[in-house]
């Protein structure tokens, strides 16, 4: 009976603990687009450390590539401040964070936690697929 008990424990632990975006105050939103980042539109994701930004989620969507098959894809809402207006994520010149044009927050944009800055919430992530000839973003 005690294992059973230790293990409907463990199971409910693992179940619930999605810390990262569990209280995180950007709202939800379905995502769901394909783009082709080898497309001259899209000259800026056509090399490693590259960017584009898009519509889409609650204040658009950053897309940033890492290397070959490796793209991450983030929403321009900031955790702390992302309902005022004029409130955006960027890239940061250095190519290596993101950072909020009002409250100065920056994240590490390889896996959007908080760098620094009044945010206590990393950046709203969003799932990529990519086949080597389509990259699909979805939530």
């Amino acid at each position: 009976m005690k294992k059973i008990s230790a293990a409907l424990v463990l199971l409910l632990l693992l179940v619930g603990c999605d810390y990262r975006n569990s209280k995180n105050p950007i709202p939800y939103v379905k995502v769901d687009f394909t783009i082709y980042p080898n497309d001259v539109m899209y000259y800026r994701l056509n090399t490693y450390g590259g960017y584009e930004y898009f519509t889409g989620g609650v204040n658009g969507i950053i897309i940033y590539r890492l290397d070959e098959w490796t793209f991450f894809a983030y929403d321009r809402a900031c955790s702390y401040d992302f309902e005022e207006p004029g409130s955006w994520l960027t890239v940061a010149p250095d190519g290596l964070r993101l950072v909020d044009s009002l409250c100065g927050s920056t994240f590490n944009i390889l896996d959007g936690n908080v760098l620094s800055g009044p945010a206590k919430w990393p950046a709203r992530k969003y799932n990529t697929y990519y086949d080597g000839m389509r990259l699909r973003v979805r939530s």
